[in-house]
């Protein structure tokens, strides 16, 4: 991951690894102690990567970006890519927010396909089960549950008997983007209150909201963003209607495939 990027960046590489203490190319590449596996290390080196792919795109775009979005971790590479805020400060929140969220363990999540978020909800209610949330509103008819480990496979099954839904298992180690999460928010706010949010180039829109992402906002926005539903949908309709017709994924087409499947 990131091996033909980190060269072309060396003074943002340099930089990581003396926030990180550790070297982010040979994590990325290599991962001689397999500790991609675990959120702490994982969620600062896909922030790195996407970061400099980011960059590369920015570059090589002769007209630039007028909107910019992310997925969860990937607001942070969208805040920087706006010049919201800058690497190396997110850089330090992303290395902390990956601690954090590790603290949270014993979760569970499937991604439900084939029926709206609304039918998920409903079985969620019916099913009486306390720990289980929706935790991403992908798109029209995907979303995806997370919370405690063995209340989420309960409801997996019974929302797999709804018509035309299919439940996969994610391979997660936390209940990511439910109110479980709630615990990290205060240690998590008191590091964002250090940050410094500045104007941004274009317009941000935030996965928590799915309105545009206001600076003044953005303590509270990332800090709740952790156990907070990712509004994915909601993002992807402010974003067409503020007039974004192209979408430019940094990395792979996950995304651009759900957009395609939003109304």
């Amino acid at each position: 991951m990131g091996a033909d990027l980190f060269h072309h960046f060396p003074d943002l590489t340099a930089t990581a690894d003396e926030i990180l203490e550790f070297s982010i190319a040979e994590l990325c590449t290599k991962d001689p102690e397999r500790r991609l596996r675990d959120t702490r290390y994982a969620q600062p080196a896909v922030f790195v990567v996407n970061t400099l792919m980011g960059m590369r795109k920015i570059r090589e775009s002769p007209d630039g970006y007028r909107f910019f979005a992310g997925h969860s971790l990937g607001e942070y590479n969208a805040l920087v890519a706006a010049g919201v805020i800058d690497f190396a400060t997110a850089l330090k929140v992303v290395k902390q927010r990956g601690e954090l969220m590790s603290t949270i363990s014993g979760g569970g999540m499937s991604a439900i396909q084939g029926v709206p978020a609304a039918f998920v909800q409903r079985t969620l209610r019916e099913t009486g089960l306390t720990k289980v949330y929706i935790a991403n509103y992908n798109a029209d008819t995907q979303s995806t549950i997370a919370g405690d480990r063995t209340e989420v496979a309960v409801a997996a099954k019974a929302i797999s008997a709804l018509p035309g839904a299919r439940a996969v298992p994610i391979n997660v180690s936390g209940p990511f983007h439910t109110p479980l999460m709630i615990p990290v928010e205060s240690t998590l706010r008191a590091v964002l209150t250090d940050c410094a949010f500045g104007p941004a180039t274009g317009t941000v829109v935030s996965s928590v909201t799915g309105n545009v992402f206001e600076p003044t906002e953005g303590v509270d926005l990332l800090s709740s963003q952790v156990s907070a539903p990712v509004q994915w949908v909601r993002a992807i309709t402010t974003l067409r209607a503020a007039g974004a017709t192209v979408f430019d994924e940094v990395n792979g087409s996950t995304l651009s495939a759900l957009v395609s499947r939003i109304r």
